[in-house]
């Protein structure tokens, strides 16, 4: 168990959750629980954190104290081995479950060497999670297979574990995940290009995307415009935001004070996906959301970013955290989009504002740099959702007369 980075960066931890709202008593018992398991882990008696958290199961604890301490290994786990800080409401027990903790010390380190340079190199937390997954539970399963070197792997062994019976191949989102670990890998781990290139080739597949209907489009409008609707006003300007600007819901969360020009009537983002800035203009109705959820509802608190929780520890609203709730609690409110499977994210109204503008005959280019992408090829998944222009392309039918019939059922 490789503890370098959590024996030196530890102190980021406790500093964070000192300095956002958490107890000092709270902080303290962390900085107790990081040094038992730095003490066990240079003593030999834990190799993981799922040693840790089976070795606190076999100490004599009472049930309640066991799941506060796998709380704990829980959170200073992502802290160490993603960097992932506790999001204000520490509620996960720790689960050895994951592909990782029954990864040999190779494959391991292999998943290690991907999240420190993807750290380095400033991918997003998230992505990096969901990468180092996808590849854990692909070495878990070449391990299962016999396979305990990377470099003893055929490309029947690969094959198997993406390749169905009928010879179509399954997984085919994780396949992408897998390669771009494999190939973040290479410099240290050369055999992981031979593994790249024995992955199955898979063709990703369009889904139908979702759009906003006309009557759907008129009831969103109304509940953030009314008052007394039973949204909170951070809930109102976050829509609005979203509905009228097009902004990611990371790029809303990650709004700051600063990021808005109350003289210039503009808004600054660094956008997280693309780490592009980008400039958008203040409407009335944007500016006036922000400004009454500011003046009249955000709590008092030292904090430069404009939307907080409603929850105590009060900090800043995250991307993951909050986020989604409130694009479900604003279609719910507005009575729409309420059935199994149905599209509830905020992503839905960036695909409205793009295909409104797109239907109106914007450039293409001047909605890219709106929606801030970096190529105007980037809109053609709104393409398929631009009805006025699609129409034009019709053909018509009149030369392929058809029996009067046919239109008589």
């Amino acid at each position: 168990m490789d503890t370098s980075n959590l024996r030196e960066n530890h102190y980021k931890l406790i500093l964070y959750m000192e300095t956002n709202g958490y107890s000092k008593h709270y902080a303290s018992l962390f900085r107790s629980e990081i040094r038992n398991i730095l003490s066990l882990a240079d003593s030999g008696k834990i190799t993981s954190y799922a040693d840790a958290y089976k070795w606190y199961q076999q100490s004599g604890l009472s049930k309640s104290s066991v799941t506060g301490k796998g709380t704990m290994i829980a959170a200073i786990e992502k802290f160490d081995l993603y960097g992932l800080y506790p999001d204000g409401s520490i509620k996960q027990t720790y689960t050895p479950k994951g592909a990782y903790h029954e990864l040999c010390s190779e494959y391991k380190a292999i998943v290690d060497y991907f999240a420190e340079s993807a750290h380095e190199s400033g991918k997003r937390d998230s992505s990096i999670l969901t990468q180092s997954h996808a590849v854990a539970v692909f070495l878990l399963s070449l391990q299962q297979q016999g396979v305990a070197r990377l470099s003893d792997a055929t490309q029947g062994n690969i094959l198997s574990i993406f390749i169905m019976s009928g010879g179509d191949v399954i997984k085919g989102s994780c396949l992408n995940q897998i390669a771009v670990v494999l190939k973040t890998c290479i410099p240290k781990f050369p055999e992981c290009e031979k593994t790249l290139l024995l992955l199955p080739l898979h063709r990703n597949k369009r889904k139908n995307i979702q759009y906003l209907m006309p009557e759907e489009v008129t009831k969103i409008k109304q509940v953030l415009a009314e008052e007394h609707t039973g949204l909170t006003l951070r809930d109102k300007a976050i829509g609005v935001l979203a509905f009228y600007t097009g902004l990611r819901r990371g790029d809303i969360a990650n709004l700051k004070m600063e990021s808005i020009d109350w003289d210039k009537d503009t808004i600054t983002v660094n956008q997280q996906k693309t780490e592009v800035p980008l400039i958008l203009p203040l409407t009335t109705i944007v500016g006036n959301a922000i400004y009454d959820y500011i003046e009249s509802e955000r709590p008092e608190i030292d904090c430069e970013y404009i939307f907080i929780t409603r929850n105590r520890p009060l900090r800043r609203l995250q991307n993951g955290t909050g986020m989604p709730e409130i694009s479900s609690t604003i279609m719910k409110v507005a009575g729409i989009r309420q059935e199994g499977g149905d599209r509830q994210g905020f992503h839905i109204f960036r695909h409205h504002f793009a295909t409104t503008l797109l239907g109106k005959g914007i450039p293409r280019p001047v909605i890219s740099s709106l929606i801030g992408h970096t190529s105007p090829k980037s809109l053609d998944t709104y393409l398929f959702a631009d009805f006025p222009h699609l129409k034009e392309c019709a053909i018509s039918i009149e030369h392929f007369p058809m029996p009067t019939q046919v239109f008589s059922l």
